[in-house]
């Protein structure tokens, strides 16, 4: 049975020019990106995932896929007009200047975001496609856990900058250097600890890490953790809180946004396999 539109949430997609890069640390690019169509994301959530779309070399529009609500299965632009798509957060939004902003982990040419990113010039243009509705990034609680490679960090701010002052907590962050250690602003009492590793995939440096902590009496206090880096160390962090620590399917949400040796496009189905056993 194919899903109607009415079963669908509502689906914003607009395309946006580049404005400004900015490297924030040697390893880190923040892009921000403008246009007559940012406004159309003004109930999304900074920090939920969204679909960047990246026109192929010389094709100056974004072809979108059409989604067909009777047989239920997307159509492509044919291959030469193709963009690529990738998943990222959006880490800002000002809807009066009608910019969004974006970061990205610098981790070379050959993964086709990071490379367009390093590659980026004003004027040039990205594709972004949202749910178009407000998320909940996070349950309230007494107590959180954080953890996060740099793939993570936008997530891991947002949340940070939107935690109330009574919240207490740690958090990991796993960066390939001092050098890109970021200033991650929140009123909430959370421990920021900072793991570097410069190999990022190759080892299990966060999750060594997250093992350390000191977790508070479930009997006295409520606690969430959120997880958002390579899928071994989430699945490893997973199975540190869920099996070993006994923590309830809703005080945490752990999501891997890649895998170390394979494209988005080849670990998705691993990737998405692995977030359900949470569920």
């Amino acid at each position: 049975m194919s899903e109607t539109k009415k079963d669908l949430p509502a689906i914003v997609r607009g395309v946006l020019t580049v404005k400004k890069r900015v490297y924030l640390t040697p390893n880190y690019i923040r892009i921000t990106l403008t246009g007559d169509d940012v406004p159309l994301f003004a109930d999304t959530t900074p920090g939920i995932n969204n679909k960047i779309f990246i026109p192929p070399a010389g094709v100056k529009e974004i072809h979108f896929p059409d989604f067909d609500y009777n047989t239920g299965e997307w159509s492509h632009a044919p291959e030469h007009l193709k963009p690529v798509i990738r998943t990222y957060t959006h880490r800002a939004m000002d809807l009066e200047k009608k910019e969004m902003t974006i970061d990205f982990a610098a981790h070379g040419e050959n993964g086709p975001a990071s490379s367009w990113a390093i590659n980026a010039k004003p004027g040039d243009i990205l594709g972004i496609l949202m749910k178009a509705k407000e998320s909940v990034l996070y349950p309230k609680a007494d107590w959180y856990l954080l953890a996060a490679d740099a793939t993570g960090i936008p997530v891991i701010a947002a949340i940070l900058e939107t935690l109330p002052a009574t919240a207490t907590g740690v958090a990991y962050i796993e960066i390939p250097t001092k050098e890109d250690q970021q200033e991650l602003k929140t009123d909430a009492d959370i421990q920021i600890n900072w793991v570097y590793n410069e190999h990022p995939g190759e080892n299990m440096l966060l999750a060594d890490a997250v093992r350390t902590v000191k977790i508070p009496d479930q009997q006295s206090t409520t606690r969430f953790g959120y997880a958002a880096a390579e899928f071994s160390s989430v699945k490893d962090i997973r199975q540190f809180l869920r099996k070993e620590q006994n923590w309830d399917q809703s005080e945490l949400y752990a999501y891997s946004y890649w895998k170390s040796g394979a494209s988005e496009d080849g670990s998705g189905k691993a990737r998405r396999a692995e977030h359900q056993e949470e569920k």
